[in-house]
């Protein structure tokens, strides 16, 4: 509980709200005061209005934080929800675009030098689907009639070594820069990420495969390094937030599976992760996305306190913490 005081305590709104809710499982409704002061953050408010207008960034590239996927992903992550109005048409735009199998759309334009159409057309890729589909279960869409489906869709490309590069007839035959039978490890990841927030796929052999996939990659991440995802120096920095493929992300992602606990390989990540704690119990980032200057975790030269939190959640997941 000191830890929890001392974080708190150099906390923004926005992030007190989420370690009071999430860490120390506080009711919301007693939150409602510290909630308003949340929405009053020009920042929140910057992220929301970038998130309602969902559709409005055409995707180019998924590791950008300015995506409204990676936006909506936060807000909801920090405790915000659909009775937050942008939230609410947010959901409802990336509901407007599904197909046969039910799997959600987002706009996109891959070049024809790719071997996509080069036009501006909804489909979906590997690497933003499942974010769609995490999203609406975040946000407390109905499983059964608007996401079961989809997610059942995508689960069913799993191969024997995990997830592939794959994305809808709408993008042609674009493919990442890798060897077609290799798994694409952020797809994997992001696939992971989805499967780990629904109950009935966390004893099924497609996670237990992709949990596999993942600490292999770790365990030989000085030899193998499929579609150029690497597990080297970049890799194992400290960063934030948990939205691409890295160290604290995986870790992250992987704390949620008892099969993941349950290994040497995925330990010796948190031990990597405890390891670079201050002596002020916090974190300090080691990398940034410069797209995130003026937040906490935009800066390398003094701690984060949301990068803390992301990192103290993991440590709380694992069973020596109970």
């Amino acid at each position: 509980m000191a830890e929890m005081e001392r974080l708190l305590s150099v906390s923004e709104p926005w992030l007190a709200y989420c370690i009071r809710l999430h860490l120390l499982h506080e009711d919301k409704g007693a939150l409602t005061e510290l909630k308003r002061e949340v929405l009053q953050d020009k920042r929140i408010q910057a992220y929301l209005a970038d998130a309602a207008n969902f559709h409005g960034v055409l995707v180019r590239n998924h590791k950008n934080p300015e995506l409204p996927i990676h936006r909506l992903l936060f807000l909801l992550d920090i405790g915000l929800g659909r009775d937050v109005p942008e939230i609410e048409r947010a959901t409802g735009e990336i509901m407007r675009h599904k197909d046969g199998r039910g799997i959600y759309q987002s706009l996109t334009n891959v070049p024809t030098h790719f071997g996509g159409m080069g036009e501006d057309v909804f489909g979906w890729c590997l690497c933003d689907a499942p974010l769609l589909l995490l999203a609406l279960l975040k946000a407390g869409i109905a499983y059964d009639r608007h996401i079961k489906q989809g997610a059942d869709s995508l689960a069913g490309l799993c191969r024997e070594q995990g997830f592939p590069c794959a994305v809808s007839p709408e993008h042609g035959k674009f493919r990442g820069p890798g060897r077609k039978d290799d798994c694409c490890p952020y797809a994997t990841l992001a696939m992971l990420r989805l499967l780990a927030e629904i109950p009935e796929y966390q004893n099924k052999e497609v996670v237990r495969k992709s949990v596999h996939i993942l600490l292999s990659l770790w365990e030989n991440s000085l030899q193998r390094h499929p579609y150029m995802f690497y597990m080297g120096t970049d890799f194992r920095k400290l960063k934030a937030p948990a939205m691409w493929y890295d160290i604290v992300s995986v870790a992250d992602c992987l704390s949620k599976f008892a099969c993941a606990k349950e290994d040497a390989r995925f330990m010796e990540m948190v031990r990597l992760i405890e390891a670079k704690r201050g002596e002020d119990g916090l974190f300090v980032p080691e990398a940034v996305y410069l797209k995130c200057k003026g937040w906490d975790f935009g800066q390398k030269k003094a701690p984060s306190p949301y990068l803390t939190f992301l990192c103290e959640r993991i440590m709380r997941r694992l069973p020596s913490a109970r």
